[in-house]
C-alpha cells in the first residue's frame, strides 16, 4: 500500500513503472527469439559492449560538446543511450559477419568483443570530467534514474523492435527453428539472422535502463524460460513472456521500494526464484503423472 500511494504521488516512480512496461514488451518478443535460437551467449557479448558506447557518448558530450536533436527540446548534449545503441548494433553486425562468413571461432570473437567493449567504456569514463555516477548506474541498473525525456527514446526503440519482430515473424521463426528448411523455402537466412541480432541489440539497450548491463541477460531469458513451460507456440510464448516480464519488473520495483534495495537486482532475484519454483513444480507434476 505504501508503494501504491507513492506511485500516485511521485512522478519518478510512474516513469520507472512505464520504463519497465516498455522494456517488457520488447523483452517478450525478442527474448523468445533469443531463447529459441539459443543465442543467449551472443546477447551477453552485445550487452557488455554497450558500456563502451555509453562511455564514448558521455565523453564526446562533455569533453567535445557533441549534441543531438531532441524533438521536444531541440539540440541537447549527446545522450548516453544513443552511444549504447550504436555500440550494440555495431557489435551485433560484427558477430553476425563472423558467424556467417568468418573463419575465427565465434566464441573467441564474442569474448574479445565482451572484454574490449567493457574496457573501452571504463577508459572513456576515466577520461570524462566529473563523477560519472549515472554511467555506473547503467552497469548495475537504476530504473529510478530514467527521466521522462528518456522515455521518448525508449518508446522509439520499443516501436522498432516490436514492429520489426512481428512484421517478419514467420521469417524469424523459420530461422530460429530450422535454418535449412528456411533456406529451402527461399528465406534469406543471412539477412534475417543479422536482423535478429540487431533486434537483440536494441532490446539489450532497452533492458539496460531497467536492470543494468550485468543483469540484462537474466531478464531477457528468465521470463521466457518460465513461460516456456506453459506455452505451445511462439506467439503464445511472446505474449506470456511480455506479461510476465511486466509483472516481474513491477514486482521488483514494489518489493525494493520499502527496504530501499536496488530495483534491478530485486527484479532478477524475483525472476530467478519464480524460474526455480516453476522447474521444481513441473518436475513434481511429471512425477505425479508418471506414478
Amino acid at each position: 500500500m505504501e508503494f501504491i500511494e507513492a506511485v500516485r504521488q511521485q512522478p519518478f516512480l510512474q516513469t520507472a513503472l512505464l520504463t519497465g512496461v516498455l522494456s517488457s514488451v520488447a523483452c517478450g518478443v525478442v527474448g523468445s527469439y533469443v531463447v529459441v535460437r539459443r543465442i543467449t551467449y551472443i546477447a551477453g557479448g552485445i550487452a557488455h559492449c554497450v558500456l563502451g558506447g555509453l562511455g564514448a557518448a558521455r565523453y564526446l558530450a562533455v569533453e567535445h560538446g557533441w549534441r543531438y536533436y531532441h524533438p521536444l527540446h531541440g539540440w541537447e548534449p549527446l545522450h548516453p543511450l544513443i552511444g549504447a545503441v550504436v555500440a550494440a548494433l555495431l557489435a551485433a553486425v560484427i558477430i553476425a559477419v563472423v558467424s556467417l562468413r568468418g573463419r575465427q571461432r565465434e566464441d573467441t570473437v564474442i569474448g574479445a568483443l565482451w572484454a574490449i567493449g567493457m574496457a573501452t567504456g571504463v577508459l572513456f569514463i576515466s577520461k570524462t570530467s566529473g563523477y560519472q555516477v549515472d554511467l555506473m548506474s547503467y552497469l548495475f541498473g537504476s530504473v529510478l534514474m530514467v527521466g521522462r525525456d528518456d522515455l521518448w527514446l525508449l518508446v522509439g526503440l520499443d516501436i522498432i523492435v516490436v514492429g520489426v519482430g512481428l512484421l517478419f515473424y514467420n521469417q524469424l521463426m523459420a530461422v530460429c527453428f530450422d535454418e535449412e528448411f528456411a533456406r529451402l523455402r527461399g528465406v534469406r537466412v543471412e539477412v534475417f539472422y543479422v536482423l535478429l541480432l540487431c533486434l537483440t541489440a536494441l532490446t539489450v539497450v532497452l533492458l539496460v535502463s531497467v536492470v543494468g548491463i550485468v543483469l540484462v541477460i537474466a531478464l531477457l531469458t528468465l521470463p521466457v524460460a518460465v513461460a516456456g513451460h506453459f506455452c505451445r507456440s511462439l506467439w503464445q510464448l511472446m505474449v506470456a513472456a511480455a506479461l510476465l516480464s511486466m509483472l516481474l519488473t513491477t514486482g521488483g520495483l514494489a518489493l525494493s521500494y520499502g527496504p530501499d534495495l536496488p530495483a534491478g537486482a530485486t527484479t532478477i532475484v524475483l525472476a530467478g526464484t519464480l524460474y526455480v519454483l516453476t522447474v521444481i513444480g513441473t518436475r513434481l507434476r511429471a512425477r505425479v503423472r508418471a506414478a
